[in-house]
């Protein structure tokens, strides 16, 4: 799956649009590497995403089949680190 669509399919934005802004911006890490909205995810690769005041660090533990995934579901996707 595509990082745009994970991010958005994982609840980690609201809006793909969002996570779309995030990758021109050159905020979203796959494995300490800036990616473009393209980067296949992985199971096992680190997520970060560089925010002005403070980092985020996910860990994939899956990939999601549907397109959205409810909130409560969340941590079946992603561990944050």
């Amino acid at each position: 799956m595509r990082i745009d669509k994970f991010l958005n399919a994982v609840n980690i934005t609201k809006r793909r649009a969002i996570a779309e802004d995030m990758l021109q911006n050159k905020v979203v890490y796959i494995n300490d590497k800036i990616v473009k909205k393209a980067k296949e995810v992985k199971v096992g690769d680190i997520i970060k995403i560089q925010y002005l005041e403070y980092v985020n660090r996910f860990e994939v533990l899956q990939i999601p089949t549907t397109k959205s995934t409810p909130k409560s579901k969340q941590d079946e996707y992603i561990k944050k680190l």
